[in-house]
């Protein structure tokens, strides 16, 4: 789809839906004018309208939290896009990772819980915070304290505890259990050394996308 065939209302603007590239976390909603749409694209950090002020802005001018775009998609209609970024700091204003941490009270049902698909990296920022500050009786904090050599043991022992609850009968849920267990542990190593979780995540991506069709 091009510039020309996406479908602006009677203001010039679209609603653009701002998403984390790497884990599909939702960030942001703010709307574009056809010149904002230009200027991310050729800029590739995310520009948008203020319906507010009426003017244009930049995400990060003066926060620093710039989004780096990877790509951005219209959707069938042309009249909404999907901006895929690689977020540096907070999205939201109020200095939370994402505009939509406020869970609606009311319903039926538990407490909300973080989305699952989000947890990874919620993890890593958690742990650069505690790389940061060591707060006393933080078991991350002491897990980066005590050094890699001890990170590394620890992670062959969580490794083995993930073999024996497969070999040893001892059912899915322990599986399940030891395996978070061993990722866990994987993050604080990653965070120890500064690589970021997004290097993973595109190494596999690489590998992915590298592997032959099946008609090859």
């Amino acid at each position: 789809m091009t510039l020309d065939e996406l479908r602006f209302d009677a203001q010039g603007l679209l609603p653009a839906v701002v998403q984390e590239a790497d884990t599909g976390e939702l960030l942001m909603v703010a709307w574009m004018d056809r010149a904002a749409v230009e200027a991310t694209l050729s800029s590739g950090v995310t520009h948008f309208w203020s319906r507010s002020r009426g003017k244009p802005w930049r995400k990060g001018e003066t926060s620093g939290h710039v989004q780096h775009v990877q790509s951005v998609y219209a959707d069938c209609d042309g009249d909404t896009l999907l901006v895929q970024v690689h977020q540096e700091g907070a999205a939201c204003h109020t200095g939370q990772r994402t505009c939509f941490f406020a869970a609606l009270k009311g319903g039926a049902g538990d407490e909300p819980r973080p989305a699952p698909s989000t947890m990874l990296e919620r993890i890593e920022r958690t742990i650069e915070e505690r790389k940061r500050n060591r707060p006393a009786g933080s078991y991350v904090a002491g897990l980066l304290a005590a050094g890699e050599s001890h990170l590394c043991r620890k992670l062959g022992e969580e490794a083995i505890e993930v073999i024996t609850a497969t070999l040893g009968g001892e059912g899915d849920r322990r599986v399940i259990e030891e395996v978070a267990d061993l990722w866990f542990h994987t993050l604080v190593l990653l965070g120890a050394r500064g690589i970021p979780l997004r290097e993973v995540l595109n190494e596999l991506a690489r590998r992915h996308a590298a592997r032959p069709t099946p008609d090859r």
